[in-house]
C-alpha cells in the first residue's frame, strides 16, 4: 500500500469551550472536506460521560458522511493537556474539569477500534495557526507568530516549517497573567467596570461601539495593553509577521488600526476560520507520514 496514500484522510477534531466540531481533513492538500463538516453544542460543565458522548456521536456523524476509511483522529485540544498520552489536566477553568487526568486516547481509541497511536492531540492555537500556515493567510511566510483570541488567549510560534506553541497565556502581565487581558472575560469584565452594564461577549461588545463611546475606548484599551504585551515577548522572537485569530479578530476594524501604530508589528487576519484548527489538527499526519517512508 502507498503510505503517503493510506495516510490522506483524516479525521479532525476542534474542541472549543462549547462546542466540537469534525470533519474528514484531506492532508495532501490541506483541505477540509466541507460535506463532512459536523458541529455541535455541548456544555462543558457536564459530566465526563455526557462530554465524551457527544464527542463521540459527532465523530460517527462525520464519518457516516465519508465513504471512505479514515487512517487516524487528531484533536485540536485546549489545554493544559498532556499532548503525547493524551490525558487533559484542564482544571480550575470553568471547563471541562470532569475530564481531569482522563486517559482521552485510550477511550477514543476504544470507542472507533483503532490504535492508540494513531489517536493525536495538537494545542488548538498551535493546530490554529499551523492551519493557517499551511492552507490560509499564513502561507509564504518563513517565521511567524500567531495569537488567537477568544475565550482563551494562544499563542505559537512557526520556522523552519514546524508550529510550536508559546503559551502566552500564562506569562506574567500586569496584575496577573496574559489570559486575563486578551480574552473575552477582559471586554465583558472591563465594559462592565466603565457602564455597569452586562454583555455577553465582543460580538455584542461590536455593536454597542457603532453608537457608544465608552464601547470604543475598550477596544482602544484592549489594543495599547496588546501592543504593550507584544513589545515585550516578540523582541527575541523577530517574526516577519504577526497573525490574528479567534472570534475576538471578527472585530478587528475596533482594535487592529491601533494595534499596528502602537505595536509597530506587521499583522495580517486569518481566512479560515475554525477550519484552521481542523487543518493543523490533521497535519500532524504528515509528520507521521515522512517518519513511516523513511
Amino acid at each position: 500500500m502507498n503510505l503517503v496514500s493510506y495516510y490522506k484522510y483524516i479525521l479532525s477534531a476542534d474542541i472549543g469551550g462549547s462546542h466540537i466540531t469534525t470533519a474528514i481533513c484531506d492532508i495532501e492538500n490541506n483541505i477540509v472536506l466541507p460535506h463532512t463538516v459536523i458541529r455541535n453544542e455541548l456544555n462543558s460543565k457536564d459530566g465526563s460521560d455526557i462530554i465524551l458522548n457527544i464527542w463521540i456521536a459527532t465523530i460517527k456523524e462525520t464519518l457516516k458522511k465519508f465513504q471512505f476509511p479514515v487512517s487516524g483522529i487528531a484533536f485540536a485540544m485546549p489545554g493544559p493537556f498532556d499532548y503525547i498520552n493524551g490525558v487533559s489536566y484542564i482544571n480550575g477553568l470553568d471547563k471541562y474539569e470532569a475530564l481531569f487526568e482522563l486517559d482521552i486516547k485510550t477511550i477514543i481509541a476504544n470507542a472507533f477500534d483503532f490504535a492508540p497511536e494513531m489517536i493525536l492531540f495538537r494545542n488548538d492555537a498551535e493546530a490554529t495557526i499551523a492551519g493557517e500556515v499551511f492552507a490560509g493567510a499564513g502561507r509564504g511566510y518563513d517565521r511567524l507568530t500567531g495569537i488567537t483570541l477568544g475565550t482563551g488567549f494562544g499563542s505559537a510560534l512557526f520556522k523552519e516549517g514546524i508550529a510550536r506553541e508559546l503559551n502566552w497565556g500564562s506569562a506574567a502581565y500586569q496584575d496577573s497573567i496574559a489570559d486575563d487581558y486578551f480574552t473575552t472575560r477582559w471586554f465583558c469584565r472591563r465594559y462592565n467596570q466603565l457602564t455597569g452594564i452586562s454583555i455577553s461577549g465582543v460580538k455584542e461588545l461590536a455593536i454597542a461601539a457603532e453608537k457608544s463611546a465608552v464601547a470604543r475606548e475598550v477596544f482602544e484599551q484592549f489594543s495599547d495593553n496588546l501592543a504593550e504585551f507584544l513589545k515585550q515577548n516578540t523582541t527575541q522572537i523577530n517574526p516577519d509577521v504577526l497573525l490574528v485569530c479567534g472570534n475576538i479578530a471578527k472585530a478587528s476594524q475596533l482594535f487592529l488600526p491601533n494595534l499596528i501604530k502602537r505595536s509597530g508589528i506587521k499583522i495580517i487576519t486569518a481566512k479560515l476560520g475554525e477550519e484552521a484548527a481542523l487543518i493543523g489538527a490533521a497535519a500532524l499526519f504528515s509528520s507521521v507520514t515522512s517518519l513511516t517512508k523513511t
